[in-house]
């Protein structure tokens, strides 16, 4: 078939990274499954999308693991069908090691890294029957150390590698799966966490000197869940305007205009 009528599941998808997901995949002719803890917001997005033949609203606690296989029960009740997982609900908590409460540990891995290693346990069943695609949504964070980040980096780090693992061992399932790892990117919790300091420091180690697109990311998503990336199973795509790429000496460089 072609790809329109094909059926994804995104979480975390009632703003943000995840909401450009869902809207692109809707924009393709995909039917998308909106899967968020934030029930309140959930609701007011799926009443701005304003396409219920083509939505389902789920609103679950990623790691909840009743839950979540319940929420693909109901896809499969009401879409039949399952070709695309995005794995993209995350929280993050932004203080030092020493600070980082061990609630606060438990619950960023709970919900970064055992919620997508429980969202694929329920999908799979469902996405093996005409093959399919799993994208994790990781970060910068879990590909380079930063200051602030130890249990969401963490939680990131091990995702990348819970994807080679999916990758290697859901292919004979025709399952492939990727992941995208978002640098800097201007969401709204990146609006309320980043400080002007914080926004010019980024600027000095990004290559292209400026912050990423939530579309930009749906973009990269939905290339990978889509029949252009049929042979590409177990990557990593650093959508990052170069942030992992680069050392030090960007300012000095700009500064000198040497490459202008």
């Amino acid at each position: 078939m072609t790809e329109s009528g094909r059926v994804a599941l995104v979480t975390g998808a009632a703003r943000g990274i995840g909401l450009a997901a869902a809207k692109r995949f809707l924009a393709e002719g995909w039917r998308v499954a909106l899967l968020d803890i934030d029930k309140d917001t959930l609701r007011a997005t799926m009443k701005a999308l304003d396409a219920p033949e083509a939505t389902l609203a789920l609103e679950v606690d990623i790691a909840d693991a009743t839950a979540v296989f319940a929420a693909v029960a109901a896809v499969k009740a009401r879409f039949g069908r399952l070709d695309a997982l995005v794995n993209n609900a995350g929280i993050a908590v932004f203080k030092p090691v020493l600070e980082t409460t061990p609630e606060e540990w438990a619950r960023v891995l709970a919900v970064n890294l055992t919620g997508p290693f429980l969202a694929t346990l329920a999908a799979a069943p469902l996405l093996r029957e005409q093959g399919g695609a799993i994208v994790n949504i990781t970060s910068i964070s879990g590909l380079r150390a930063s200051t602030l980040r130890v249990a969401y980096g963490t939680s990131k780090a091990a995702l990348t590698h819970l994807t080679k693992q999916q990758a290697v061992e859901l292919a004979s399932l025709r399952i492939r799966v990727n992941a995208v790892a978002p640098g800097p990117v201007d969401t709204a919790m990146a609006k309320a966490v980043h400080s002007p300091e914080i926004r010019r420091d980024y600027h000095d180690a990004i290559p292209l000197n400026r912050y990423g697109l939530e579309e930009e990311l749906a973009a990269a998503i939905y290339f990978l869940c889509s029949d252009q990336a049929s042979y590409i199973t177990g990557q990593v795509l650093a959508v990052d305007g170069g942030f992992d790429a680069a050392g030090i000496g960007l300012p000095t460089l700009r500064k000198d205009g040497r490459n202008s």
